[in-house]
């Protein structure tokens, strides 16, 4: 018998080790060289499946943007690292692209920093996007009052991460994302030399400049560090495109708010004309969708959806259970 599990053991593990991880195939993607990896929020699980056949490279859960519209809390620090790891964790598993999660501060030290990789490695996200903010006073991007933690501390949060994913699966992407420019605290220079120590000091493998000004801090930021780095769009007038990113030397473009604001238009659409029409609204949209047609993100053959109940139960049910599908 114990054989026999070992045996069937082997086996999953073999073909486990066959598959590419969601880790290996992010670390693929942002040491791409010739294209732009866009970075979108998949704003659940069903998104994720949607967006994943209209050609989706890899996606963000964000803690307001993803793990917020599920808690309906805002980002200021309220939402646990279990929250977001169990909200990731369900899109990660259903998405056919790897997910990066938003780490926030690292919900604590540099013990909780080390739980919040492993459990992320556990529930398999590929990646982790944590800040150099203080976790007493946590803000959303582009917020007031932004504070940094001094730059010591900062180091020995990425450190920890740093560390911990090397323990557990080296090729989960590290992201530092840096808040100096803006910081009450800070500065341009600070942040200068935060991006460069983070990336060479404390070994994270992906750098992002939070609040760009100009063009020329960007090429500032460029130029000061090797390796994977992007910006958001921060205090610039319009989110630039793949072939500006290209020509400033940066491969990874950061826009994962673009599918919130689609579906929240969309819906804000019918909602008003539901309201004026009732079930007319729907006959208007299946009218105007004619010959536009859209996929329906269920499950698949290949994951645990009917299909396969169907086969389980064909497996286990007697003949007289099987009757309610000759009926």
């Amino acid at each position: 018998m114990c054989a026999l599990v070992n045996a069937r053991t082997a086996h999953f593990t073999q073909e486990f080790c066959m598959k590419e991880k969601m880790s290996t195939r992010l670390r693929g993607l942002i040491h791409r060289k010739d294209r732009v990896l866009a970075i979108l929020h998949p704003p659940t699980a069903v998104h994720a499946r949607l967006m994943e056949k209209a050609g989706c490279e890899a996606g963000f859960v964000g803690t307001g943007g993803v793990v917020g519209a599920y808690t309906g809390l805002a980002d200021v620090g309220a939402l646990s690292m279990i929250e977001c790891v169990q909200i990731a964790g369900w899109i990660a598993q259903s998405a056919g692209f790897p997910i990066i999660m938003d780490g926030d501060t690292g919900h604590g030290g540099v013990m909780a920093v080390r739980r919040m990789i492993r459990e992320c490695i556990r529930a398999g996200i590929a990646g982790v996007r944590i800040d150099d903010q203080p976790i007493e006073g946590k803000r959303r991007t582009q917020s007031a009052g932004m504070e940094v933690v001094p730059i010591e501390q900062a180091i020995a949060r990425y450190r920890a991460a740093v560390d911990m994913k090397n323990e557990l699966d080296p090729d989960f992407v590290v992201i530092a994302q840096c808040y100096a420019r803006d910081a009450s605290n800070s500065s341009l220079e600070d942040c200068m030399k935060r991006l460069k120590a983070y990336r060479e000091e404390a070994g994270v493998d992906w750098v992002q400049l939070e609040s760009p000004h100009s063009i020329d801090e960007i090429k500032m930021a460029r130029a000061a560090v090797d390796g994977p780095f992007s910006f958001m769009k921060g205090k610039l007038p319009r989110y630039l495109g793949f072939k500006e990113h290209l020509e400033l030397g940066v491969n990874i473009a950061w826009y994962p708010g673009f599918t919130h604001h689609v579906t929240w238009a969309a819906l804000w659409d019918f909602m008003q004309a539901f309201q004026e029409k009732d079930v007319g609204a729907w006959d208007d949209f299946i009218a105007a969708r004619e010959g536009h047609p859209y996929p329906i993100p269920e499950v698949g053959s290949d994951g645990e959806g009917l299909a396969k109940q169907r086969e389980l139960e064909e497996k286990y049910f007697s003949g007289a259970a099987l009757e309610k599908y000759r009926k």
